[in-house]
């Protein structure tokens, strides 16, 4: 099953790094504004939009993880 990782802006660079240091430096994942904590609920509503848009590009692509069997 595919399956797309969600990163927020912020965490970007450390989400790279531990890709790249579990053999997968080419890693693709989906990035949101950051942060969420703080955002509103249309603010949410509009970034999970975003994430839908990215993630399906990433399907699309074949450019996502495999989960499950």
């Amino acid at each position: 099953m595919p399956a797309v990782g969600v990163m927020t802006s912020a965490f970007v660079d450390g989400a790279e790094l531990m890709a790249h240091a579990c053999g997968a430096p080419d890693y693709r994942f989906a990035v949101i504004e950051h942060p969420i904590s703080s955002a509103t609920g249309g603010e949410l509503l509009e970034r999970a939009g975003e994430i839908v848009r990215q993630a399906e590009e990433l399907v699309l692509a074949g450019e996502v993880g495999e989960t499950g069997s």
